[in-house]
């Protein structure tokens, strides 16, 4: 059976097989979204194929977030084999949208920060979730040495020392409770929706990988994001109002520093493989970005042994590489 006509039986069999589509932006997956629309009616098929893509651990977390009290699309439907799932619809009123048409960014980042600590104030939030551990903290990481370097005209050699590095680096941000960390916590990936009341009113979208790991890393994707500024004032908003839910939270700078530039470096990486290898360079724009936030984060003291292999490795003018 082709796709399209997998799709059909699927949307048929659910009753909308004959709604309007209405087909949504792509992002860096393989997985595409299309609204469908029946009358006032609107539902969201995500489109999954395997084997690039495995829509079960959607489920999963989509049913253990909505089991804590948070806002994630419940799954009306779903034929995992084929990766397909007819969801929810939160509307259009990502976090993204709304800053782009001048709400506030202290209102939104701390509606976000109130979500995050609703789930991470819970026991037991990662129960059954794989452990997100050191070694796949470095291999992600490891994607910097294997597509952004080369692009830049430099083969590096020394994996073992960047390894070695990172590790030392993680060890402190990884040694305490683990919690479920979404990994993707950002902007494009909130929805803001109206009718529900506190943290609920974050609608949270692309939480697939998610895994057991240290609570600050969603909290420094958040205020650290690849794709925007986040304004100096905000971020102290945000660390205020964590605080404030957690006030026992040591180190919280420290964590955010490591954990923000592991997910930089990796993130420099995944970008450049999608412009060379994917056809994507779209995301070459964030690279100047990048760089800078994670020469912020490597001028924390306790990222010294990452910085110092970065300094005999990593030229500081190394030119942002173009895509050919």
């Amino acid at each position: 059976m082709s796709r399209q006509a997998a799709i059909a039986a699927f949307l048929a069999g659910a009753g909308w097989g004959e709604a309007r589509r209405e087909p949504l932006p792509g992002d860096a997956s393989f997985r595409r979204y299309v609204r469908l629309r029946r009358g006032r009616e609107t539902v969201m098929l995500m489109d999954a194929p395997p084997p690039e893509e495995d829509v079960q651990p959607f489920t999963a977390v989509a049913a253990r977030l909505r089991r804590l009290g948070l806002s994630a699309p419940e799954v009306h439907r779903a034929d995992e084999a084929r990766g397909l799932l007819l969801l929810e619809d939160f509307g259009d009123d990502t976090f993204t949208r709304l800053l782009d048409e001048g709400e506030s960014e202290e209102e939104l980042y701390l509606l976000a920060t109130d979500a995050l600590a609703a789930l991470q104030g819970q026991q037991g939030a990662a129960d059954g979730f794989p452990s997100f551990g050191a070694d796949r903290f470095v291999a992600g990481a490891e994607l910097f040495l294997e597509w952004y370097l080369p692009a830049a005209g430099r083969q590096e050699n020394d994996r073992q020392g960047f390894a070695a590095a990172m590790r030392r680096v993680l060890a402190p941000a990884l040694a305490g409770p683990e919690t479920l960390m979404l990994r993707d916590f950002h902007v494009d990936n909130l929805v803001r929706l109206d009718g529900r009341e506190g943290a609920a009113a974050c609608g949270l979208l692309d939480f697939q990988d998610a895994a057991g790991g240290p609570p600050a890393y969603d909290l420094a994707s958040l205020i650290e994001d690849a794709r925007r500024d986040v304004d100096e004032s905000v971020r102290r908003a945000v660390l205020a109002r964590y605080r404030d839910a957690f006030p026992d939270a040591r180190d919280l700078e420290r964590d955010i520093a490591v954990l923000g530039a592991q997910r930089h470096i990796r993130v420099l990486g995944t970008f450049m493989r999608l412009a060379r290898r994917d056809g994507k360079p779209g995301y070459m724009r964030h690279l100047p970005r990048l760089r800078r936030m994670l020469e912020r984060n490597l001028a924390h003291p306790a990222l010294e042994p990452l910085a110092a292999w970065f300094r005999r490795h990593v030229a500081a003018d190394l030119r942002i590489p173009a895509v050919e």
